[in-house]
């Protein structure tokens, strides 16, 4: 029997209030109030998010700005080291029930991802780097086995779970449009080279083309019908006041 699904529509926001909407998102479900939902949001202003036990990084990050605007720093409820999330698109999955080991879990939660693209012409697997990883504060700067590369090994997606009780969240983000300049800024060394995306460059088209894509392949692997809801006023209430 297909699952009903809620797909929360294209979202800007600060990071702080997107992290928020991930947190309030998780609760509900787990409380038995929300029904599995899956969206896609973008950072405005730009923000460099940093994992949830992550308690170093440079000090000159705090006075970060691109193109004019401050560059926010933002805590995630979820592990990992710091993003940069500037011309990225992210994704955030929170649902429950799956069975499994950790790598299990992210793997069911990630067959949407590698068939979406796949239908891009994007061919994605998991990376393959051991447990150093850890002492590199930048989570674009290797590739684990939660991550997603591309044939040529260049990372395209990172992300990140956390659980509560039987619910998970995971979101993570893809990079479509980096600076690869402002990235080698901010991280000190070489910005990753990008994937191969054979889908139109336009910020607007590109943005929606992977949403459109990944939005099919998720009702395909999670057997589920996607139900288009924005937050209602009373939500962004809710979500503001536990923010």
């Amino acid at each position: 029997m297909t699952n009903s699904w809620r797909l929360i529509p294209l979202l800007s926001a600060p990071g702080r209030v997107q992290m928020a909407i991930d947190l309030w998102l998780l609760e509900q479900h787990r409380k038995g109030l929300h029904p599995p939902t899956l969206r896609f949001y973008t950072w405005s202003p730009p923000a460099i998010s940093l994992g949830y036990h992550q308690r170093r990084w440079p000090e000159f990050w705090r006075h970060l700005t691109w193109q004019g605007q401050r560059v926010e720093l933002v805590r995630r409820p979820t592990g990992g080291r710091a993003v940069l999330h500037q011309g990225d698109l992210t994704y955030a999955v929170v649902t429950s029930g799956l069975t499994g080991s950790r790598t299990q879990v992210y793997q069911t939660l990630c067959e949407f991802l590698i068939a979406g693209w796949l239908k891009l012409g994007v061919e994605l697997h998991y990376g393959n780097a051991g447990r150093g990883y850890i002492h590199n504060p930048n989570c674009f700067g290797t590739a684990t086995g939660a991550d997603l590369v591309s044939a040529n090994n260049c990372k395209l997606i990172g992300s990140a779970q956390l659980c509560r009780g039987n619910a998970i969240l995971q979101h993570g983000s893809m990079r479509l449009q980096p600076d690869d300049a402002f990235f080698a800024q901010v991280f000190d060394s070489a910005a990753p080279p990008p994937a191969d995306k054979p889908i139109p460059d336009r910020t607007e088209a590109l943005f929606q083309t992977v949403i459109d894509a990944l939005s099919v392949a998720a009702e395909r692997c999670f057997d589920a019908r996607l139900v288009m809801q924005p937050l209602s006023e009373v939500e962004w209430q809710a979500i503001m006041t536990n923010s």
